[in-house]
């Protein structure tokens, strides 16, 4: 289905229709799978002809939607998992061993860090961090010894915008691999294995859901690569359950219909915000006055549905400001169609040292918001009235 748009692959790719099948993605509900005879059964596990064995690692449900995942990402195949942070244990327990190195940006998920330092130090692995845009710091940082490179682009809660290509030649110079995050700008705003990167990791819980409805995790890169985390995936388990996979089929259906109408609203709530007098920093990168403008502009389609922004006052005023709205959501999560809005001081990076929010730059009268699908003037009037109570 080469010669197809990417919003069309997201609708077709992957499926094997038959005039006997309906006109929807079956939901394969089994554990395991029935065989013709014990030869059969005997060759498929061996791997002598293709099959499903058992729905840890194989099951026709999820592997649609790996299938069309790996398409939108312009990559070769696709590895499903259970949830987001399942898929970067999947990836570091697949990749690393005792003794190499791990750079990571340092403004990546509060989970992933803690994942990071909590668990993968534990087996000998040194983990050290960087500054996401100190392109002179991952130079130095990536030694003979490093195996992964990790970053989010853009990132979340602040829309740091990496550039793909420059960290990736680093990289590649010291033959390590580089995993990008791309989880606010999903496949159909941007794709990192065209811009250098080696491996992509979604957490389709966000975007490409679309709902709030499931839990869901990803991996994209070669089918090399993809063939060692099946390994894993096959020994320890972190498998997605086929319900979720028919979930998350049909949310990339409308992923690049839902994904404009997130950055158009975005963009609209970002402006707004940046005129208020009681606003003191946005960060949007669909904002001329952003830093990443340009960059951004080169690397995606479009500048995605999260922003964020800092009012005076600390915790507080950001408190203020949350629990005057009334139509929003208060709640950790981001990519729905209801629009979501957090305090990640206290909340997604809530686990962070001092020291480590500072660095990462997560301020404490920081507001974040994952702009819904709702109409855009009822998103502004519900901030206004938080606002105004400060």
């Amino acid at each position: 289905m080469s010669e197809y748009k990417d919003a069309t692959q997201a609708i077709r790719a992957g499926i094997q229709q038959t005039n006997e099948q309906e006109n929807s993605e079956a939901i394969f509900m089994t554990s395991s799978f029935a065989y013709a005879s014990a030869e059969e059964a005997a060759a498929m596990f061996g791997g002598e002809i293709e099959g499903n064995v058992y729905s840890r690692f194989t099951n026709p449900t999820v592997s649609l939607f790996e299938k069309r995942l790996a398409t939108l990402e312009k990559g070769e195949a696709a590895i499903a998992t259970s949830s987001g942070m399942a898929a970067l244990m999947t990836l570091a327990y697949t990749l690393l061993k005792s003794g190499d190195r791990v750079v990571c940006s340092r403004n990546i998920f509060g989970s992933s860090i803690k994942f990071f330092d909590g668990y993968t130090t534990k087996f000998g692995v040194e983990v050290v961090y960087v500054d996401a845009t100190d392109y002179a710091g991952w130079e130095a940082m990536i030694d003979d010894n490093t195996r992964l490179c990790y970053f989010e682009t853009p990132s979340n809660p602040l829309y740091e915008v990496v550039d793909v290509q420059r960290v990736a030649d680093l990289c590649h110079a010291k033959n390590a691999l580089l995993c990008v995050d791309t989880v606010l700008a999903t496949p159909a705003l941007q794709n990192p294995l065209t811009q250098g990167a080696d491996i992509v990791m979604q957490s389709a819980t966000k975007f490409i859901d679309g709902q709030g409805r499931c839990l869901g995790g990803a991996l994209i890169s070669s089918q090399a690569l993809v063939d060692e985390f099946t390994g894993f995936m096959r020994s320890a388990g972190p498998a997605m359950s086929p319900f979720n996979a028919w979930v998350l089929v049909n949310g990339l259906e409308t992923l690049s219909l839902r994904m404009k109408a997130h950055s158009a609203s975005a963009m609209t709530l970002a402006t707004w915000l940046e005129a208020h007098p009681k606003v003191t920093k946005v960060n949007y990168a669909g904002l001329e006055s952003h830093k990443y403008h340009e960059l951004a502009k080169r690397q995606q389609k479009d500048f995605g549905g999260l922003l964020s922004f800092v009012v005076e006052g600390g915790r507080k005023s950001a408190w203020t400001v949350i629990n005057g709205t009334k139509l929003m959501s208060i709640t950790g999560n981001l990519g729905d169609t209801k629009t979501l809005v957090t305090h990640p001081a206290s909340t997604t990076h809530g686990r962070l040292s001092d020291e480590q929010k500072a660095a990462a730059g997560i301020a404490e009268g920081l507001v974040r918001i994952s702009v819904g699908l709702e109409d855009i003037d009822d998103i502004i009037n519900d901030l206004k009235t938080g606002l105004d109570k400060l």
